[in-house]
């Protein structure tokens, strides 16, 4: 949500793209605030928030998706373990 207007984004105003590149990065990734450090935790989480990261192959093989996520997120979180 906008804060100044407080109708729904399309787009996370964070989420910048690479020159050159079919790559986003996001810029609040260093001044994030403490309930964002964890997120995202799962793929399973990311398709029910919609996220706008996720790409086709993630849908398709979310097992590997978890595992690059976690790859990504290795500074930030632990990695997600699924309970049994």
């Amino acid at each position: 949500m906008s804060p100044d207007t407080g109708k729904k984004l399309e787009l996370c105003p964070w989420l910048k793209k690479l020159p050159n590149q079919n790559k986003y990065i996001c810029d609040i990734y260093h001044d994030r605030p403490d309930d964002c450090k964890y997120y995202p935790v799962t793929i399973e989480q990311m398709i029910k928030d919609e996220c706008e990261m996720l790409e086709a192959q993630d849908l398709v093989k979310p097992k590997l998706a978890q595992k690059t996520l976690d790859k990504l997120m290795a500074d930030s979180r632990p990695p997600f373990e699924p309970e049994d």
